[in-house]
């Protein structure tokens, strides 16, 4: 991996660089970008012997939070990761950001709070472009029991306890209320009218995206002088060292940093074999939003049997419905691709039709995706459902720092008791934790988001993947030679040639994979992904060097 291998010797406590003072400074989104040129160049500069604070292990959305704390507090870091940014876990989620409201039904008062906390920080500060209020709707059905109605009631006003103590205004997240049958029947029109009494309407927030939440991480991190280095694994791991491989030339070395942590997700014990995690499987179905109407809220169907459990229709990006999700033991072999199961869907499809007035068929899902949670294994011998979401910080002898279990929700908290951590364990000096008021690339405030309102000609699609970045998508698709920039990849999709141009020279797409199933998920559905992977391919060939790493 270099004309000696990755003989790296532990860094010292290095001076900030110059754009660190300010944090963000001047930084403009050529600062930020994950280029193959960039990517080649960094892993000279390990192979050469440059000094690391923090090695990070996976490139998930921990680990890219990791990354980003570490280098805003003025460290010298590196984050490796086997495959693509968001390969695991962190592109399958719900794309929910959790305000905690489940977790309080099992007293979990800690997640809970934090959970809301965190999601106000992301609706408000870090992420306002990428984050955005839903509305869940509980429709309330003749079949549903008071006992239940009661208890969604007291949740919810006990969710919104949450969101008063973690600071979230009204006018971002409104308080819950009962709406009328016609109010219901308009966020969700295909909800069953017969004996429909209202509903229950709630508010949390949802990503427009996990994967590209994952993506503006890794390229803030980047902007402060982290190391972003994708389809490198990491080997023989210890607290100080490891041995890379780039998995593009083939070649190794072992590296050292003063501190090393490892947020693999449910490889975790790929890295530590003493870690014992028991995953469990969460499906989502993906359907056409005119099989519910189009709707503009989350149609949420509590899980007969349960208290804090349900299946939602959650309204997605390029016209989805995301129906999820499942909660079941995965036992075995962790595949780099989950699979959902006949079962699953078949129970999806059954619990969302107790609410609907046309019921789903196999015929309407028109994708399916499955993620494994990294659940701790406890030793309880009940379901996974019951098993706590908590994190925990690991700090084997002699080995790294491991981070496991945890929401996506809390990824930032994570982060920082990450690098906490790391800091007390090896007495390493660095400023201050700043990720609470850092806003990602595309986010108002930071300085490569252009100031004044959006340009109307920008689609509204475009804007909310995008944010304060989409002048700067169709300015870079323009300089590329294309035409219409804002042309869709083909005809149906609402994804542009200029996202994918933006993705091989700004976000580290390295081949078609990279575009459809991570940067424009596109790839959720089969029938889309066939149809726009030959015009995705020939637009990245043109690009020529812009993505030379295709595999």
């Amino acid at each position: 991996m270099g004309r000696t291998g990755l003989g790296v010797g532990h860094g010292t406590s290095m001076a900030a660089p110059a754009r660190h003072v300010g944090i963000l400074g001047a930084m403009s989104a050529a600062d930020t970008a994950l280029t193959t040129a960039r990517r080649d160049r960094e892993l000279r500069d390990l192979a050469d012997g440059d000094g690391l604070d923090l090695l990070v292990i996976g490139g998930g959305v921990t680990g890219a939070g990791i990354a980003l704390d570490a280098a805003a507090r003025g460290l010298t870091v590196a984050l490796v990761e086997a495959h693509d940014l968001a390969h695991g876990t962190s592109r399958w989620s719900s794309k929910l950001a959790h305000g905690g409201l489940r977790y309080l039904a099992s007293g979990q008062v800690g997640i809970a709070y934090r959970s809301a906390v965190e999601r106000h920080l992301l609706l408000t500060r870090t992420a306002p472009h990428l984050a955005r209020p839903l509305g869940q709707v509980v429709p309330l059905l003749p079949g549903m029991p008071r006992t239940s109605r009661a208890l969604v009631r007291t949740g919810f006003a006990l969710g919104d306890g949450l969101r008063r103590a973690a600071g979230t205004p009204p006018r971002v997240l409104p308080p819950p209320r009962r709406i009328s049958p016609g109010m219901t029947g308009a966020l969700v029109p295909g909800v069953l009218r017969d004996g429909l009494d209202g509903a229950y309407l709630n508010y949390d927030g949802q990503l427009i995206d996990d994967a590209r939440l994952v993506v503006a991480l890794a390229r803030t991190a980047a902007g402060l002088g982290a190391r972003v280095l994708t389809r490198v694994r990491a080997d023989q791991v210890t607290d100080t060292s490891a041995r890379l491989t780039d998995r593009v030339t083939g070649q190794s070395g072992e590296v050292r940093a003063r501190a090393v942590i490892a947020a693999a997700g449910v490889w975790a014990d790929r890295i530590d074999p003493s870690i014992r995690l028991r995953p469990s499987r969460g499906t989502h179905l993906v359907l056409d939003a005119a099989a519910l109407g189009r709707p503009a809220g989350a149609l949420t169907v509590p899980i007969p049997g349960t208290v804090n459990r349900f299946v939602f229709a959650l309204p997605a990006q390029h016209d989805r419905i995301y129906l999820g999700l499942t909660d079941e033991e995965a036992p075995g072999e962790v595949p780099d691709v989950p699979e959902p199961t006949e079962a699953e869907i078949d129970f999806l499809l059954d619990t969302a039709n107790t609410a609907l007035s046309r019921a789903l068929t196999r015929a309407d899902v028109c994708g399916a995706f499955a993620g494994l949670r990294p659940l701790i294994d406890s030793g309880d011998t009940g379901g996974t459902a019951d098993l706590s979401r908590e994190h925990a910080l690991l700090t084997p002898d002699g080995g790294p720092i491991s981070i496991v279990g945890g929401k996506l929700t809390e990824y930032r908290l994570m982060a920082e008791q990450a690098v906490d951590a790391a800091l007390a364990r090896h007495r390493i000096a660095a400023g201050p934790r700043r990720t609470r008021d850092l806003p990602l690339v595309g986010a108002p405030g930071h300085p490569a988001s252009p100031a004044g309102p959006a340009d109307p000609a920008i689609p509204p699609a475009l804007r909310a993947r995008f944010g304060a970045e989409s002048a700067a998508v169709v300015a870079t698709g323009r300089a590329a030679g294309l035409a219409d920039p804002l042309a869709p990849i083909v005809e149906g999709l609402d994804v542009t040639g200029a996202e994918v141009v933006f993705a091989a020279r700004y976000e580290g797409a390295a081949g078609v994979d990279d575009v459809l199933d991570r940067r424009t998920r596109i790839g959720l559905v089969a029938a889309d992904r066939e149809r726009a992977a030959g015009p995705v391919a020939a637009l990245l060939e043109a690009l020529g060097g812009e993505a030379a790493h295709t595999r």
